[in-house]
């Protein structure tokens, strides 16, 4: 599982696509800098950068790239098929690949969000930012990490969940939220260190429950996705 890990870092800092990581971050923290240095009242630019940019854009579009990238790239480029020639049952393919996608995407959230949650309000509230983001961080992973095994377009349909089923549909229809990663991060933040900035939709179980349920249940849909594409790479 180390060498899986090890190849999945190197594929994914080797790779043009790490450096997309970048801009996002150094964006919201710039605006947060840039707000307090100004004396701005963190009341009128506090949601829209931590939550508007950070949670609803930042996280979710850096677990994107990450997510699908950690077997994406290596089911275009066909080095996949190696991997699966090795004697190991499929579960310590993808749990080495969702680890390294969780964790790059939770470090690289997570400070930019810490930073940004200290600057509009308290240590305490970046540090519940950071820790949320790590839970959002491992469920979205999975759910991009899904995506990548059962379609040709995971970038496509993952763009339209965060931007269209989180960003659109979130904000107008309540029930949808049930369904929204971002939310769980909104409610768990909120529950750490309460503040008008955020303002949670569901309650901190469904949050707890649904993350669970999410990471869980995405993990397993890719180890038995990843069972039936290595039959059919073996048997071509």
């Amino acid at each position: 599982m180390s060498t899986i890990s090890w190849i999945t870092a190197r594929g994914l800092f080797g790779r043009r696509r790490f450096l997309l990581l970048f801009p996002l971050p150094v964006l919201l923290v710039g605006l947060a800098v840039l707000a307090r240095s100004a004396g701005v009242d963190p009341g009128q630019w506090g949601q829209p950068v931590v939550y508007g940019l950070g949670l609803g854009v930042v996280l979710p579009v850096i677990a994107l790239i990450v997510g699908t990238g950690v077997l994406g790239s290596e089911i275009d480029d066909g080095t996949l098929l190696h991997i699966l020639t090795k004697p190991l049952p499929r579960w310590q393919i993808v749990l080495p690949k969702l680890a390294v996608g969780a964790g790059v995407t939770a470090l690289t959230a997570a400070v930019p969000l810490y930073v940004a949650g200290v600057l509009a309000d308290s240590v305490r509230f970046g540090l519940a930012l950071a820790a949320a983001t790590a839970v959002g961080a491992l469920a979205y992973s999975a759910f991009f990490l899904a995506l990548s095994l059962v379609t040709r377009r995971p970038v496509l349909l993952g763009l339209v969940y965060v931007l269209i089923w989180e960003g659109l549909l979130g904000n107008v229809v309540g029930g949808t939220t049930v369904l929204s990663v971002q939310h769980y991060v909104v409610a768990l933040t909120d529950r750490i260190a309460p503040t008008p900035l955020l303002d949670a939709t569901v309650s901190v179980p469904v949050a707890i429950v649904m993350s669970v349920l999410f990471t869980v249940g995405f993990t397993v849909l890719a180890i038995d996705r990843l069972r039936s594409f290595s039959v059919a790479g073996e048997t071509s």
